[in-house]
């Protein structure tokens, strides 16, 4: 049995993954808790970590078992093959949502223009620009020398810097 990831209609990820837990599967669908402002308060909701995306835990003959579920669209695939999640990165996920704030953790995507600061890797500690953004990598504008550079973001740190 396997961690897959399953891909689900927009803003259907908690009614997807209660409806496969009725359907018998194992699911984890990673809830951040955040602060949101109603119009005479302010309230705690749950939002999905990762948006439109649910892992689900099955044998590889029970993965269509997932499609009689209204709102699941279509696995997602890596190199062509379904993509499988290590139990180890589950568990690492499920502590780390246990174990620090809510209210400091941040999903967010990189667009044109945003100003970042490589943390990590040979040009560590120098800012630049967002050029443009596709899926894990980011083209950067470094000003201070000349040149842009592509960072894949799974092997480098980078952070967004605050704009006032």
């Amino acid at each position: 049995m396997n961690w897959h990831v399953i891909y689900t209609k927009s803003r259907y990820e908690k009614a997807v993954a209660d409806k496969l837990v009725l359907a018998g599967v194992e699911v984890y669908c990673p809830l951040l808790k955040t602060k949101k402002k109603w119009s005479d308060r302010w309230k705690w909701v749950e939002e999905p970590l990762f948006r439109s995306y649910c892992f689900v835990y099955l044998k590889e003959i029970e993965r269509e078992k997932v499609f009689s579920v209204p709102g699941v669209v279509r696995y997602l695939y890596f190199c062509g093959k379904p993509a499988i999640v290590r139990q180890e990165e589950i568990d690492l996920l499920k502590n780390w949502l246990d174990e620090y704030s809510h209210e400091s953790i941040e999903t967010t995507g990189y667009q044109a223009n945003d100003k970042v600061i490589l943390k990590s890797g040979a040009l560590m500690d120098h800012t630049a620009e967002v050029i443009s953004s596709s899926g894990n990598y980011i083209i950067l504008s470094l000003e201070s020398l000349g040149v842009q550079i592509k960072v894949d973001l799974r092997k480098n740190i980078v952070e967004k810097l605050a704009s006032f």
